[in-house]
């Protein structure tokens, strides 16, 4: 598009001081080897890469589950040498399946850059092109009037959706792992108002693996050579004007704006003219995002992109099947676990006078107060010696009382505490409903009442056992995080959300991280 076209159809720019230039350095671009790969015209090298290997994963794991299908319900068949021997028309019956199937997977979009290796969005799809290949395969067989065994179409299904979930919950493993290890990476650079860089680059960096390698920003006001991010030093490597010509010298994958920058119109779309052709895919991070998250819908009326925020529900549907969730698993849960609680209890008992079980009064959904058990990890006095131990504060923000090394803690009870098991007699509390198996953390009273408005959101739901806190960093978090997790989590949960959550506390109480 031509420069005058582009002048023709903006709007001008309101007045301002002009911007002092920054000279662009040409950064050294990386090779094309497995790291971090240059930006290109075509998609980058490891997304190909990648991709390839999922699309055999996938196309192995297809294969084998309607093979083992039909090996399973044609076995005692009539065979040759003990082998089963199949009609032509069986072989071409399993080879439109394996075929239609491949082509779903792949046309669903279910290896594309932007949803492997985070969130539930692949694993969703994949379930979703599975579910809709064998319905339609279903409807196109009944209406043709084709013979199909009902065992062996039922059977393909489930043998190959569970096949291929689990084959990319192990590529994906693997990625995490390449990641950390600074490979897979998307190079990227941030672009808008200093403090909204400043926010977008803390959250990407305060995850342990990243999609994004942030090597630069282009920021409004360029008074330093660099800005300090979670203490590291993050080059300014232009100003808003050059941005485009900054992403091509760098070689990125991804440029990032956080924000329309203030006094600029059409600044994004403008922005996405100058990086066609660039290879540079364009993201715009917005602190909404924050708040309604899966909330957000997009709806063009007329040309303009309006963006709709669904409010948040507290009752319903959902919220009854939450807690159906909760009494089945917690149910379940207890009768499982209840030799090893037995074990617990005489371990505390021998560890030090007093009673097993610990109560403490907790506020639960909209200001209710209930008692909350947990096995005891602290000697008996415990809460009498916190007044003398209140200046040794580790907590969030000064508001909860944290601290590493805690003496009034056991011996029983830090190995308990490490592997938070003295939570699980919290079963009986999600069992009678005071609690739920996901949720806030449960506050005190005393927390309750030195909370902002906006804070007491946080009580709309059931607290949880466990939640985004406990596998977001634990005891290690500062308040403002605590409290944006919690509020967030209240606004957005899903029971496909809450399931991923207690999958991954799994891992996070195998590493004991930020338990103390």
């Amino acid at each position: 598009m031509s420069e005058t076209r582009r002048r023709a159809t903006s709007s001008p720019r309101p007045l301002h001081e002009p911007r002092p230039k920054l000279r662009i350095v040409e950064a050294p671009r990386p090779s094309a080897g497995p790291g971090i790969a240059p930006a290109s015209a075509s998609t980058p090298a490891w997304v190909r890469r990648y991709r390839f290997r999922l699309a055999l994963s996938d196309t192995l794991i297809i294969t084998a589950a309607v093979m083992a299908a039909l090996m399973t319900r044609f076995w005692w068949g009539e065979t040759v040498s003990g082998i089963p021997q199949f009609a032509v028309g069986t072989w071409m019956i399993a080879a439109v399946i394996v075929g239609v199937w491949i082509v779903a997977v792949g046309s669903y979009h279910t290896r594309d850059a932007r949803v492997v290796g985070i969130g539930l969005t692949e694993y969703r799809r994949v379930v979703n092109a599975s579910v809709l290949t064998f319905g339609l395969l279903a409807i196109i067989f009944l209406v043709l009037k084709i013979d199909v065994s009902r065992g062996f179409f039922v059977l393909a299904l489930p043998v190959g959706l569970v096949g291929l979930v689990l084959g990319r919950w192990l590529w994906r493993r693997w990625l995490l792992r390449q990641r950390r290890s600074g490979n897979y990476l998307s190079r990227a650079i941030v672009v808008g108002a200093r403090q909204d860089v400043d926010y977008v680059i803390g959250q990407i960096d305060r995850k342990a693996v990243s999609v994004y390698h942030i090597i630069g920003a282009a920021v409004d006001d360029i008074g330093t050579e660099s800005i300090t991010v979670n203490s590291r030093e993050v080059a300014i490597v232009s100003n808003l004007d050059d941005v485009a010509q900054a992403a091509a010298n760098l070689a990125v994958d991804a440029v990032i704006v956080a924000g329309e920058p203030a006094g600029i119109g059409y600044f994004i779309r403008d922005l996405g003219w100058d990086l066609e052709g660039s290879g540079a895919e364009l993201v715009v991070a917005s602190r909404l995002t924050n708040v309604a998250g899966p909330r957000i819908h997009f709806r063009p009326v007329e040309g303009l992109p309006l963006m709709h925020v669904e409010l948040p529900q507290y009752e319903g549907g959902k919220h009854v099947l939450k807690r159906a969730f909760d009494i089945a698993a917690s149910g379940a849960a207890l009768l499982f676990l209840m030799p090893l609680m037995v074990i617990i209890g005489l371990l505390v008992r021998r560890g030090s006078p007093g009673p097993i079980l610990f109560r403490q009064e907790r506020v639960g959904r909209c200001g209710t107060p209930f008692y909350m058990l947990k096995f005891r990890s602290m000697v008996q006095n415990a809460e009498d010696d916190i007044a003398s131990l209140l200046d040794q504060n580790q907590g969030a923000g000064g508001v909860l009382f944290k601290m590493k090394n805690d003496p009034r803690v056991t011996k029983v009870g830090q190995f308990l505490r490490t592997y938070s098991l003295d939570e699980l007699p919290q079963l009986w509390n999600i069992f009678v409903g005071e609690m739920s198996l996901v949720g806030p953390r449960p506050p005190l009273r005393s927390e309750v009442a030195n909370y902002e408005d906006r804070v007491h959101r946080r009580l709309y739901i059931k607290p949880g056992l466990t939640g985004m806190w406990q596998v977001n960093g634990r005891s290690d978090l500062d308040w403002d995080e605590s409290v944006r997790l919690d509020l967030y989590y209240v606004e957005n949960w899903s029971l496909a959300g809450d399931i991923m959550i207690m999958l991954r506390t799994v891992k996070v109480l195998l590493r004991a991280d930020g338990a103390y």
